[in-house]
């Protein structure tokens, strides 16, 4: 079978290596053309782009794929399928219908739940008992198309965003290779008008603590946004970015430290941090945090 790969970020690297070792040709590679980053704000190729240059195979990166030029040189693949996980350009009409079988998308959620762009950050700071993957076939709407394949996995009081991102991405790897494999035995699935809800992106002002808020919400907030992009309080005016934490007993002001393990008090209930990272310095976990910086009992945190 010979399979177009569209995709941008390390989420969709597994995915790749998975179709490679399976054993379908690549006939070409598209993603995100190389943008400004690092001190130098030199062009870094995306992490897809650097995976595919090293496989030898072939990449595309096309700022658009709306003209006529880029759908012609799509169409002249000849691909029997399209595997889109992660790619970050809204494919026309004339793209989704060029491979033979059409386009399938590799979604981190249990569609109609969190169509969209942050599916995973969404799903741990809503709360939900459950997230997982979903091969679809993709369609003009927003994560709208029938789902050839779906598995599910729980979301634990220790994930957080950068742990469910790997184990989701290695789900979806074995899950493409599945479909393709059974693609002429698969029945789509429409989904249904009901329970649908929208991931919207991560907005940065999403990322400040607000220590009223009750401790699951809290605690939830932190996991849900590590590491980016990472929730935030201030301790005497130094910034300090929470990676993990986790529910604890204890009840004051909110943004008061309960004790010296850093147990901080909310709206209702209390939260322990379990790691923390200042600007310019590595994430630690709480024991080395405060060997570094003190935080006594007693403090309030995100007070200016």
């Amino acid at each position: 079978m010979r399979v177009i790969f569209m995709g941008t970020p390390d989420f969709s690297v597994p995915v790749l290596d998975a179709l490679v070792d399976a054993g379908y040709e690549i006939a070409a590679v598209y993603c995100q053309p190389p943008r400004p980053a690092g001190r130098g704000k030199k062009d870094r190729p995306t992490p897809v782009h650097a995976r595919a240059e090293a496989l030898g195979l072939v990449v595309r990166h096309p700022v658009s794929l709306k003209g006529a030029e880029a759908q012609a040189e799509f169409a002249a693949l000849n691909a029997d399928v399209a595997v889109v996980v992660a790619y970050g350009l809204i494919l026309p009409q004339a793209v989704l219908d060029a491979p033979k079988h059409g386009c399938l998308n590799i979604h981190a959620s249990l569609l109609p739940r969190w169509r969209g762009a942050a599916p995973i950050h969404r799903a741990i700071m809503a709360g939900d008992a459950e997230t997982g993957v979903c091969i679809m076939q993709m369609e003009a709407g927003l994560d709208t198309g029938p789902v050839l394949l779906r598995e599910a996995t729980e979301i634990t009081a220790r994930d957080t965003t950068a742990i469910l991102h790997d184990r989701l991405s290695a789900m979806g790897a074995r899950l493409i290779v599945e479909a393709l494999d059974r693609l002429g035995d698969l029945t789509p699935e429409p989904q249904p008008d009901e329970g649908v809800t929208y991931a919207s992106k991560i907005d940065k002002a999403e990322a400040a603590i607000d220590w009223t808020r009750p401790a699951e919400e809290i605690d939830r907030q932190i996991r849900g946004l590590s590491p980016f992009p990472g929730a935030w309080t201030t301790a005497e005016g130094t910034r300090i970015k929470l990676l993990m934490s986790e529910l604890a007993a204890g009840q004051g002001t909110p943004g008061t430290l309960l004790d010296d393990r850093i147990t901080v008090a909310c709206g209702d209930g209390a939260v322990r941090l379990l790691s923390l990272q200042r600007a310019g310095k590595a994430a630690q976990d709480a024991e080395t945090f405060l060997r570094g910086m003190s935080l006594p009992r007693g403090l309030i945190l995100g007070e200016s």
